[in-house]
């Protein structure tokens, strides 16, 4: 699974990944991995008519020209990206679904 978390979401990624442990323990997941992409805090300055990237979360200020923004574009996301999951043709006749197969022309 990979998920997609923003700079300001409040997610530890280490308590995440241990929390996923836990929460897959003993099910079809255990021992899958959780990747997770930090995503940076971007704004939009108004002045320099750009998105721009913030070095840190203490000061929400254009790199560029120093004027304060508040028209934050992204760094609260907690999203998933992805979930990749191999499945046996076996696997199918316990949820009573029966397998695609695609044909080849």
């Amino acid at each position: 699974m990979r998920l997609r978390v923003g700079a300001l979401s409040s997610v530890i990624e280490e308590s995440l990944q241990f929390c996923y442990g836990i929460a897959t323990e003993d099910t079809p997941l255990a021992g899958s991995a959780l990747v997770v992409h930090i995503l940076p805090v971007i704004v939009h300055c108004e002045p320099c008519g750009q998105d721009m990237e913030l070095e840190g979360v203490q000061s929400f200020r254009c790199p560029k020209c120093n004027e304060p923004s508040y028209d934050l574009r992204q760094g609260k996301e907690l999203e998933i990206e992805s979930i990749e999951i191999e499945e046996d043709e076996d696997d199918h006749t316990d949820c009573g679904v029966a397998p695609r197969h695609s044909e080849e022309k």
